[in-house]
């Protein structure tokens, strides 16, 4: 791809993906799980209360003492090009920075058929309504610049993640093709999807689809930077982990091979596991990343079932994935035995996984989804389900779980027109800036961005 020729405006970004070193193992954090000790205070930031948002004057977030917040980018909202903003904000990532501004690059979940918000060379299927906003943050002013879209035409673009070198890829979540069947609707896309997709941090996108990391109902990607591996996740209720070895690094549009991972002495890890539980890892082929469905079938299973035919392993609806000083977390959003969520490690220097946290109930952690991990090296899960309000929690290295945020957007008209009770509405895209001074996140619906900033010295996400 010739947009990403540009290293030298995009190699500022290559400690992005990890954000900041983080040495703390998680030993304690397995101790404290196993005995039972979730107190919610100790290593957070305290007790939560409504904050009023600096930009519309509403109290939006339930944040600790002392923090503060501005939102932006609310569906609707014109954009620099006088496009209205997207809907449904999902995954998001900080891809770029330098001292004056911070490049974020944010997913639009929109499903089914419907009409670009971008121009038609950054548009990949004309009938398709997904894609991506390039968002630019203005950190001496702490003020967001004009959005401008910079990809567009694709489906259910979930979540996804940053890589080393300065660009975000996007994730499609489905397998839509044209005439597949939507609530008994034939949908009126004119190409396959069920892609990745790269976005430079110039916004310079081509929608070109890197088909040889697999057709499935993809959800988030890490890359390690010293190997460039990318791994991948993948949201059913039976979903594989997957790893993507590039034929050329940072060349993902070059071809490479997709291998799904196989564990020793166990092939399903939903539920059963104590936490520390390890597994020996070595990983098997997928012979044809592009078979969507099995054979004859739209089960959307076609990726999945080549591995599991070789004894691959299967977890619960994989979502969140992030790398951090050469490891990689993912997030099995309905694992465990309360089937409330996980928290797994994967090293690659020994090729082994562990459980790490499970969900004891769903008062403690409800459904977490996309993942990010703080500077300090805090864990921070964006949660999904059916609780009210939805949270943002905290998940420390010695085995604490804290609420860092709750969703209080009730609305009464005010901005665009909005009205309703949105607390239930989920968190997505957490990231945070380099300098750990901001966290970046959104509300999928109505659809809003917030940039959040306080005394994090005070707590576990310093």
């Amino acid at each position: 791809m010739k947009s990403l020729d540009r290293r030298s405006f995009l190699r500022n970004a290559s400690a992005i993906a990890g954000v900041a070193a983080v040495g703390a193992s998680f030993h304690n954090l397995v101790a404290r799980c196993q005995a039972g000790e979730f107190r919610s205070a100790r290593h957070g930031y305290g007790p939560l209360h409504p904050v009023r948002d600096e930009s519309t004057g509403l109290p939006l977030l339930e944040l600790p003492e002392g923090f503060r917040y501005l939102s932006f980018g609310w569906a609707g909202d014109p954009m620099s090009d006088g496009r209205p903003t997207p809907t449904m904000h999902d995954g998001m990532s900080v891809i770029a920075a330098d001292e004056k501004t911070i490049t974020i690059c944010r997913n639009h979940e929109v499903d089914g058929d419907g009409l670009p918000f971008a121009d038609a060379a950054h548009s990949f299927d004309p009938h398709a309504a997904g894609g991506c906003t390039l968002l630019t943050f203005d950190r001496i002013n702490e003020k967001f610049l004009p959005a401008r879209p910079v990809l567009s035409g694709t489906v259910k673009n979930c979540a996804g993640g940053p890589t080393p070198w300065g660009s975000w890829l996007s994730c499609e979540e489905t397998v839509l093709g044209p005439g597949d069947l939507v609530k008994d609707r034939p949908v009126r896309l004119e190409r396959e999807h069920g892609w990745i997709f790269e976005v430079p941090a110039d916004g310079s996108a081509v929608p070109v689809p890197l088909k040889a990391m697999g057709r499935f109902v993809h959800e988030a990607v890490a890359i390690d930077p010293v190997t460039h591996i990318v791994y991948e996740t993948e949201d059913r209720n039976t979903s594989g982990f997957y790893r993507f070895l590039p034929n050329e690094p940072e060349h993902l549009a070059r071809g490479g091979r997709l291998q799904m991972m196989k564990l020793a002495g166990r092939d399903d890890l939903r539920t059963g596991l104590k936490m520390g539980d390890r597994f020996d890892v070595s990983w098997v082929d997928i012979e044809d990343p592009l078979r969507a469905h099995s054979p004859r079938t739209t089960d959307t299973l076609g990726v999945y079932n080549q591995g599991k035919a070789q004894g691959a392993a299967t977890f619960a609806r994989l979502e969140g994935c992030w790398h951090r000083q050469g490891k990689i977390y993912i997030v099995a959003t309905s694992g465990g035995d309360v089937q409330a969520g996980q928290v797994f490690e994967y090293t690659p220097a020994d090729e082994s996984i562990r459980l790490i946290f499970e969900s004891p109930s769903r008062d403690k952690l409800n459904m977490p989804d996309n993942i990010t991990l703080s500077p300090g090296g805090g864990i921070l899960l964006c949660e999904d389900s059916d609780v009210t309000p939805q949270r943002l929690q905290g998940l420390t290295v010695d085995g604490h779980l804290f609420p860092f945020a709750n969703n209080n957007m009730q609305l009464a008209g005010t901005p665009h027109g909005y009205r309703g009770d949105f607390r239930m509405q989920e968190w997505a895209g957490a990231s945070f800036s380099p300098d750990g001074k901001w966290l970046f996140v959104n509300i999928q619906t109505p659809g809003v961005t917030f940039a959040i900033t306080g005394p994090w010295k005070n707590g576990a996400l310093a």
